[in-house]
C-alpha cells in the first residue's frame, strides 16, 4: 500500500509543542513500517501557519502540502499520513480546502495521534464541513462565470468574437482567436440580400425556395426554410462588419461579406 507522509512547523508552535520535523519525520517513517506500509516520500512545510492561505486563489499556501497533492494526481496513495491533524490544518476553511483535494483522488488522513479520524467519516462538525465545501463550489463556480464573462465583453467592445455559435457565413479554425469568411456559405448570404433588394416585397419562403431551386444547402446540408432565411436578413449589420454581443457594438475583426450599401 503506497502512502505520503506530510510534516509541518511553525516558529511558534515548533516550540510550543515539540513537533519538531525531525520528530515528526522519525514517527512517520516508525509508524508506516510498523503498518507494512509504502512510504513513498514525506513533504514538509517550515515556519509556515496551518491556517495559512491564498484567499484570490482559495487554495492552502504551503509549497510541501501542494507538492503532495500533486503527487495524489499521478500515484496509487491510499494515505496522507501525519502526526496529527494539526499539521495540516489549524482553521476550518483550510480543513474544508484540504478535504476537497483529498477526496478528489479517493485518498484518506491517517493521523498517529488520532489513530479513528478519517475524513470520511461522520461527526457532528461535517454538516460545517460540508456546507463550506458547497458554498465554496458555488462561489468560484460564479467567479469564474465573471471573470468569463467580463473577458467576453472586453474581448467585444474591441470587435472580436467572443464566443457563441458561430454565424453562418463565417468559420472559426481551430486555434485561431477570430471567425473567418466560409466562402462558400457567404454566397449563400450575398444571393439572399441580392434576391431581397430585388424583390423587396417578396416573401422569405419565397427566397427560401429560390436558393433551394440553385442548389443552396444550409450548413447542415438541408434546405433552406424561411427561419433560416430570417437569421441571414437579421444579421445585416454583421455581414457588413459589425460585431454585436448583448448591448455591446463594435466595429468587427472579422471580415465583412457585405458591402455598407448593400
Amino acid at each position: 500500500m503506497n502512502v505520503v507522509g506530510y510534516i509541518r512547523v511553525s516558529t511558534q508552535g515548533q516550540a510550543r509543542d515539540g513537533y519538531s520535523l525531525k520528530y515528526q519525520e522519525e514517527e512517520i517513517k516508525a509508524y508506516c513500517e510498523k503498518n507494512g506500509w509504502n512510504l513513498i516520500h514525506i513533504f514538509r512545510d517550515e515556519g509556515i501557519s496551518g491556517a495559512k492561505m491564498n484567499e484570490e486563489a482559495f487554495e492552502v499556501d504551503r509549497v510541501g502540502l501542494q507538492e503532495m497533492l500533486a503527487h495524489l494526481s499521478s500515484l496509487q496513495i491510499k494515505y496522507g499520513v501525519v502526526l496529527n491533524t494539526s499539521r495540516l490544518w489549524r482553521s476550518d476553511m483550510v480543513r474544508v480546502l484540504i478535504h476537497r483535494e483529498l477526496q478528489k483522488y479517493g485518498v484518506d488522513i491517517k493521523s498517529i495521534e488520532q489513530p479513528s479520524y478519517s475524513i470520511y467519516k461522520k461527526d457532528p462538525s461535517d454538516v460545517l464541513v460540508n456546507g463550506l465545501m458547497e458554498l465554496l463550489d458555488q462561489y468560484q463556480r460564479l467567479e469564474i462565470a465573471l471573470k468569463l464573462k467580463k473577458g467576453q465583453h472586453k474581448k467585444a467592445k474591441e470587435g472580436g468574437y467572443a464566443g457563441g455559435r458561430v454565424i453562418f457565413g463565417y468559420t472559426k479554425p481551430k486555434g485561431e482567436k477570430e471567425l473567418k469568411v466560409h466562402h462558400e456559405q457567404a454566397k449563400v448570404v450575398k444571393r439572399v440580400f441580392e434576391l431581397k433588394r430585388k424583390h423587396p416585397q417578396g416573401s422569405l419562403a419565397h427566397i427560401a425556395r429560390v436558393l433551394n431551386d440553385e442548389g443552396y444547402k444550409t450548413a447542415q446540408g438541408k434546405p433552406f426554410t424561411k427561419v433560416q432565411v430570417k437569421r441571414i436578413l437579421d444579421r445585416k449589420s454583421f455581414y457588413q462588419g459589425m460585431y454585436t454581443y448583448g448591448p455591446i457594438q463594435a466595429h468587427g475583426k472579422h471580415e465583412a461579406i457585405l458591402s455598407n450599401v448593400t
